[in-house]
């Protein structure tokens, strides 16, 4: 059994992916095994956030004893991480594939990872937590390097660019499924929490000045359409901004390439020739 006190003295290698756990002697609770200790934690998870996952809740949601979970998991955070990595096998994989070039593919995986985040609130909270090193998660870390290497991006440049656009759905997955969370806890649907929610702040006077710079763009956007179609356009758009930045960056550091190539076959100082001054004829 792994301890809290054990993964403490090494935070930088804790990780349920990395440790090899003894099998208990006998036998567990019958009808009891691991998937289904994480799939009614996924349920708690989405219904109720991190904040109130505890082995004795989930223990009475499986009609088991707490003790019982222990057979096949050590702490909650190893049904964190189980649970996480689970949700990564969520991703449609066969849509990225099918995908026709680097640029569609990034998009269907921004638009699966969005998704993910949408579903499962807390796994925003959870990243930077965990290594997220599952076999789900490696999957499609894989396929996220296998687009973005397609880009034509030099390697050192590659990092930057899938920052650019998964730390974006990160943050937009996020905010949205948050928004989401909010108006469900307010029992009103995101339609009407959002036009009740703009009705406060722009009916009430000490607001006017300081939102008389965004009034066009507020009024654009209450006069678009849903709540949901409002979260896809400027998703799509915004990704499709990502896109052609990468498509430019790539042809500035094509067109750098030739320059120095050029500049090397001339002989000149990038190739360390001399340069030779010119003579009138």
């Amino acid at each position: 059994m792994v301890k809290a006190a054990d993964r403490a003295k090494n935070p930088a290698r804790s990780s349920v992916w990395l440790e090899t756990r003894t099998p208990r002697s006998g036998g567990g609770p019958a009808g009891l095994d691991r998937d289904r200790i994480v799939a009614a934690a996924i349920r708690m998870l989405d219904e109720e956030g991190l904040a109130k996952l505890s082995m004795r809740k989930l223990a009475a949601e499986l009609n088991v004893t707490a003790m019982s979970l222990y057979w096949y998991v050590d702490t909650k955070d190893d049904i964190i991480e189980f649970a996480m990595d689970s949700v990564y096998g969520e991703f449609d994989l066969a849509a990225v594939e099918a995908a026709d070039g680097w640029r569609d593919r990034i998009r269907v995986l921004a638009l699966e990872y969005r998704r993910m985040l949408v579903r499962h609130p807390w796994m925003s909270p959870s990243a930077g937590q965990y290594l997220n090193i599952g076999p789900h998660a490696i999957a499609v870390g894989a396929k996220i390097h296998e687009a973005i290497g397609d880009t034509g991006l030099p390697m050192d440049r590659q990092p930057s660019a899938t920052s650019a656009v998964f730390q974006f759905v990160y943050g937009y997955g996020t905010i949205e499924s948050q928004f989401g969370r909010r108006a469900a806890e307010a029992g009103m649907s995101q339609d009407d929490f959002y036009v009740e929610s703009i009705k406060a702040f722009r009916g009430d006077p000490s607001f006017v000045d300081a939102l008389e710079p965004m009034a066009e763009i507020l009024d654009e956007r209450a006069s678009h359409g849903s709540v949901t179609q409002i979260w896809d356009r400027d998703f799509a758009y915004a990704l499709d901004v990502l896109v052609a930045g990468i498509e430019t960056m790539v042809s500035r550091e094509t067109e750098a390439g030739r320059t120095e190539a050029g500049g090397k076959r001339a002989g000149g100082p990038e190739a360390g020739g001399k340069q030779v001054p010119e003579t009138g004829k």
